[in-house]
């Protein structure tokens, strides 16, 4: 059975100026949910866009996963007043309605988990169609002064209030059968999953983005765990470096390293830590410098960190708990949130200080690295 999942994104929005492209914890709004979804039991994930920008992103940023694919959609059916439905029909057409299964994402429902969209697609086994629904407990009114859903001279309490299931807007799924039948995103005999009641949230404003972004967070946090330290990830600019690029009429000429960071990572390699560096740009000197350093895994160019760590690790059959993890910036944050064991050096960005579990004492490019060397050796000896 071939499931596939259809992430529709519009160029323009107008509560949010660019809103799929705007970070949120560091990373494009898009890719909370695109990232879930590829490590979800999903076949494919196709993000379905008039944005050229986005497509030009997804094949560069996602190429080591080709599960992800990007597709244009037509100008009429990326317009404000466009159905789902008719993006939905038009995806389905010029896939030639390839798929057993379709499921729709959202992505202005980045709390969306792989595990939701697994619930939904083991629902519509037994199933026409399904969605993700949230309970409220909250009392509903009818315009005319009636209430929906009590009786007003016997209040419950809240732990005695059953509540109301409403969708959240995050998951939808219909077989092939049943979409070919009603052009609907669902119909016939449908099923309800049941998400956290925080995914009811959906961002279509400025606030919003800001509650789920300290909810993103603070889930990230709360789902770390310690272990022994088997890898160490780095960031370049800000971390190896002190962030400056000195630049002459041929382009990019120097770059400040510390010799005191490559001892301490060559010690700590003798001792069983992987040492991975991860970075958005793509710099001659930098993949120089790690070559010299004799540093196996380089990834360069990367805008995602956080997806390319997840795929980097569930290669390896690893956890985040096993990774420590130094970034200075807010394309650090995701990641930073996450492992087992973040750090961030004294000269980082306020925003990432504030997220990462040791402020180091060291400025990058002068010690930092070192640092964080000597540190994870003495936190392993209790492993």
């Amino acid at each position: 059975m071939k499931k596939i999942a259809l992430l529709p994104l519009r160029k323009d929005s107008k509560g949010i100026p660019g809103k799929n492209k705007k970070k949120l914890l560091g990373r494009p709004l898009f890719s909370w949910v695109l990232s879930e979804a590829v490590f979800s039991n999903l076949d494919a994930v196709y993000v379905f866009t008039d944005d050229c920008e986005i497509l030009s992103f997804i094949e560069k940023e996602y190429a080591w996963n080709p599960r992800i694919k990007g597709l244009l959609r037509n100008d009429e059916n990326a317009t404000d007043t466009a159905s789902t439905e008719s993006v939905m029909i038009e995806f389905a057409t010029k896939i030639n309605y390839d798929f057993d299964v379709l499921c729709l994402l959202q992505a202005t429902s980045p709390l969306t988990r792989a595990s939701d969209i697994n619930s939904v697609l083991d629902k519509i086994e037994n199933y026409d169609s399904a969605l993700t629904v949230v309970k409220t407990h909250r009392f509903i009114w009818n315009s005319d002064g009636t209430a929906q859903n009590y009786d007003v001279f016997q209040r419950p309490r809240r732990q005695d209030f059953e509540g109301l299931l409403v969708e959240n807007g995050a998951v939808y799924a219909t077989t092939k059968a049943a979409f070919l039948d009603s052009n609907n995103r669902i119909s016939g005999k449908i099923g309800l999953v049941e998400m956290d009641e925080a995914s009811y949230v959906e961002i279509d404003s400025i606030t919003d983005w800001e509650i789920i972004e300290k909810l993103l967070a603070n889930r990230l946090q709360k789902s770390k765990g310690h272990r022994r330290i088997d890898y160490l990830v780095l960031d370049v600019d800000g971390v190896f470096t002190d962030g400056c690029v000195y630049f002459g009429a041929e382009g990019e000429l120097m770059k400040k390293f510390d010799m005191r960071d490559g001892m301490g990572l060559e010690i700590l390699r003798q001792n069983g830590v992987e040492v991975i560096v991860m970075t958005s740009e793509n710099s001659a000197l930098v993949e120089q410098r790690m070559k010299k350093l004799q540093i196996e895994h380089v990834f360069m160019g990367v805008k995602d960190k956080y997806a390319r760590l997840t795929q980097f690790l569930k290669d390896r059959t690893a956890s985040f708990d096993q990774v420590a993890y130094v970034g200075d910036d807010v394309n650090d944050l995701a990641n930073i949130c996450r492992v087992g064991w973040s750090f961030c050096p004294a000269n980082g960005t306020e925003v990432v200080k504030q997220q990462s579990d040791y402020i180091l004492t060291h400025n990058s490019a002068d010690g930092a690295i070192r640092e964080v060397s000597e540190i994870i050796m003495k936190y392993n000896r209790r492993y």
